[in-house]
């Protein structure tokens, strides 16, 4: 027995040995990477007290995401009214000039009517000028016969008048001298009578003619009259309508300038809610890589069954089904495991429905799509998933998800593919690669077309940030670019 049991002696003491030292490593990996008990709750105290001046800045985002949207939904609603007022009054100014073009018409009819009225008045006026001639004519003829009438009765009365002409009859010499006397006389007295009836019809026939002149005169002077007083209203209506137009003009000048302004005043605004996008996005991924290390120095418990009411199961259902509803099992219980395990973990709320609905994280659920969801009732497939990690059943000790796109666009180092998602319990990137001297003239053929732009919402950082494939693409792009969503 010396030497065999020597042998084996020190063979029994160096495994001893051995042991005690892979005992002393377990431990020692077992234990927080701080040296000691109080230096660990220190450093917990300190990442916390980080995450919480996070959370504040996210806040502050929120607040002033808001505003700015709240801004540019009133900005929206004034351009809305400005290009309605716009559009009014350029429906006014179309009539107005509409207006105005009639009365142009108008005008142009009274202009031909002034026309043929002046040119009417010419025509009366040589006709003036004809009867005035001739009343002249007649007035001379009017002298001459009154002369010769004079003259006549003058004659005849200084022979003795009538009584002259009977004693010339009564001193005829014979029955043949009495006629021949009788006839003159007769002769005498008609020549007279038909002078004075020339006299008479002269004189009707003047007087005919001036009332013919004064009254083509006056019908005339009317007519102009009337037209002109016409051309003058409608000439004042034109200049009112014109008036009116020009202010219409105006106005319709000033509100498009207003709609420029505002236009600039959306685009400040776009640009400024981008750029707090983006920094609430970087926040986010800030604050979730925060919990995530501060989780890690622990490594808690997340295990268990919770006691969940009928509601609380059909909103996690709904919301596995709204995830990973084109995933298969063993993804829908992956993505029912980060619920709970958020639930079970000290960083977030302690319920089904406040992790499900916590600020920011599920885009999911701000979408709608759960409430949706629950509105028509989960799938059996969903309810069977929820009910199982309810009871327990967990796939890893993820707190986190997302799209293998985006855990590599954040250079996420460490985290596990079940169907379509990539999850992870510690938010670990890689270190930066050194940028090459060239760049490639072409992209390789992994990589993606088209890269995220900052105005990625942080929930993109998080687990729903990359929807589930049951989420349809169009429904991400939304969710991007509304960029609000915490990390999941």
């Amino acid at each position: 027995m010396g030497r065999h049991n020597i042998t084996t002696m020190k063979k029994f003491i160096c495994l001893t040995i051995s042991v005690i030292y892979l005992a002393a490593d377990v431990l020692f990996l077992s234990q927080p990477i701080v040296g000691s008990a109080g230096s660990l709750e220190d450093t917990i105290a300190a990442m916390q007290q980080q995450e919480a001046e996070t959370q504040a800045t996210i806040s502050n985002l929120e607040k002033a995401t808001k505003e700015t949207r709240d801004a540019i939904n009133s900005l929206q609603g004034q351009k809305a009214e400005t290009e309605a007022n716009v559009s009014n009054l350029q429906n006014q100014s179309a009539a107005l000039q509409n207006t105005i073009n009639g009365y142009s018409s108008q005008l142009e009819v009274l202009d031909d009517e002034i026309s043929e009225a002046e040119a009417a008045l010419a025509d009366v006026s040589s006709q003036i000028v004809q009867l005035n001639n001739e009343l002249n004519a007649a007035k001379e003829e009017e002298r001459i016969q009154y002369e010769l009438l004079k003259n006549q009765l003058r004659s005849t009365y200084e022979r003795g008048g009538s009584g002259s002409l009977l004693m010339m009859l009564f001193t005829s010499g014979s029955i043949q001298d009495f006629l021949t006397k009788t006839e003159y006389i007769s002769a005498i007295v008609s020549y007279d009578q038909r002078k004075i009836a020339e006299y008479q019809a002269l004189e009707a026939d003047i007087e005919a003619k001036t009332e013919l002149v004064e009254a083509k005169q006056d019908e005339l002077d009317a007519y102009q009259n009337t037209l002109d007083e016409k051309h003058e209203e409608i000439a004042d209506l034109t200049d009112a309508v014109k008036g009116k137009l020009d202010s219409t003009n105006s106005n319709i000048s000033s509100e498009k300038g207003k709609l420029a302004s505002y236009n600039q005043q959306l685009a400040d605004l776009d640009a400024k809610m981008k750029a707090l996008e983006a920094q609430t996005a970087a926040a986010q991924a800030a604050l979730a890589k925060q919990i995530a290390d501060r989780l890690s120095l622990t490594r808690e418990d997340t295990g268990g069954s919770y006691a969940a009411t009928a509601t609380e199961l059909e909103w996690l259902a709904a919301t596995i089904q709204a995830e990973a509803d084109g995933e298969s099992y063993t993804g829908k219980l992956a993505v029912g495991s980060v619920i709970m395990n958020r639930v079970k973990s000290s960083a977030f709320p302690n319920t089904v429905i406040g992790v499900i609905t916590q600020n920011m994280q599920f885009a999911s659920y701000r979408s709608g799509k759960v409430e949706l969801i629950i509105s028509n009732g989960p799938n059996s497939t969903c309810i069977q998933a929820a009910q199982e990690v309810l009871n327990g059943a967990r796939v890893g000790d993820y707190l986190f998800f997302m799209t293998k796109y985006y855990a590599d666009y954040y250079r996420i180092s460490e985290y596990n593919m079940i169907g379509n998602h990539a999850f992870f319990y510690r938010w670990v990137t890689k270190d930066p690669e050194p940028a090459p001297e060239e760049q490639p003239v072409e992209q390789p053929a992994e990589q993606p077309a088209e890269q995220p732009v900052e105005e990625q919402p942080a929930e993109q950082t998080e687990e729903y940030v990359e929807e589930q494939s049951g989420d349809s693409e169009e429904t991400q792009s939304e969710d991007y670019s509304e960029g609000g969503d915490e990390s999941d």
